[in-house]
């Protein structure tokens, strides 16, 4: 897990690639092209890469025009901006109509750092999870997310993907498959499972060592799919750990998947849960590492909230 990558720049390289593939592929972009990845695209292939300014919600009102002409649109900005500022054309006009429409959320969670609470998107998962046809995917690393940008062309509807700013260690190989809607494993365990997602994934594996060392053998699946959710895995690995299960995401635990797989989970076996989330507050202005250590997105705190389920 020694290389470091950002998601945004899977994304960025997935597009690129993906582009000699498939010509009906067409990329939007909100005047962010240099943060989000798109560039890689728009130099590959220029006449696909549609510059659609400052105005998401034109953007992706545009995107729907496509897709109804028969190209496959990745709409692309912020987080904040892409499932924030144009939720009610992406509701009305994407969901709504079951647009085959990809919209891509870059600079997710608390890490833009320097960019402040207002760019900081924590409610992204919470809103789309709510739009009815919305698929949800949210690749762990930068290979994930070059192999989620193809899942995303092929799957015929409305996706929200998102994808995050930090460089996060590579935990999946190159081209590793994939199930939509099915958990992946990535280890096994006996005493614990941990169910995390994005960034979250990479930093859960390195608990997971840390947590054998001190004798707890944890299994770790990662959600690359967040909608639908696959809670019969989950809930038969839980089983399988004694009932112990930790989610940890990069988002707020107010309509996350931490209150999902609660949800989903009543009526089942008795599972014992602890979360790391962001808790129910904004982000704000600060270092990348600073910030993540003031949400407890860390490896430290995710051990800490995997000890106390013992």
């Amino acid at each position: 897990m020694a290389d470091k990558k950002a998601t945004r720049q899977g994304y960025g390289d997935g597009l690129a690639e993906l582009g000699k593939k498939y010509d009906d592929l067409v990329v939007l972009e909100g005047d962010l092209g240099h943060a989000t990845g798109t560039l890689t695209f728009r130099k590959a292939f220029p006449e696909r890469h549609i510059e659609a300014g400052i105005a998401e919600q034109n953007m992706i009102g545009m995107a729907v025009g496509l897709s109804k002409a028969g190209f496959v649109p990745f709409a692309t900005s912020f987080a904040v901006f892409s499932a924030g500022r144009a939720f009610e054309i992406v509701r009305n006009a994407v969901a709504y109509s079951r647009a085959n429409v990809k919209i891509v959320g870059s600079h997710s969670g608390v890490t833009p750092a320097a960019d402040g609470g207002s760019h900081q998107c924590i409610e992204d998962i919470a809103a789309m999870r709510a739009l009815p046809n919305m698929t949800i995917l949210s690749p762990c690393d930068y290979e994930q997310a070059k192999v989620l940008v193809e899942a995303a062309y092929h799957i015929h509807g409305p996706v929200y993907l998102r994808t995050s700013r930090e460089p996060m260690p590579i935990v999946t190989a190159p081209g590793q498959a994939v199930e939509i809607g099915k958990a992946q494993r990535l280890r096994e365990g006996t005493d614990l499972c941990i169910v995390s997602t994005g960034v979250m994934t990479p930093l859960s594996m390195e608990a997971a060592e840390v947590l054998a060392a001190g004798g707890i053998q944890a299994a770790v699946l990662n959600l690359h799919t967040i909608k639908p959710l696959d809670t019969e895995t989950i809930a038969a690995v839980a089983a399988s750990c004694g009932g112990r299960l930790l989610v940890c995401e990069e988002a707020n635990r107010m309509g996350g998947i931490g209150e999902a797989i609660a949800y989903d989970l009543l009526g089942r076996s008795p599972v014992k849960m602890a979360h790391v989330a962001i808790e129910d507050r904004f982000g704000q202005s600060g270092r990348s590492a600073e910030l993540l250590a003031e949400y407890g997105i860390t490896v430290e705190n995710i051990v800490s909230k995997a000890k106390s389920l013992f």
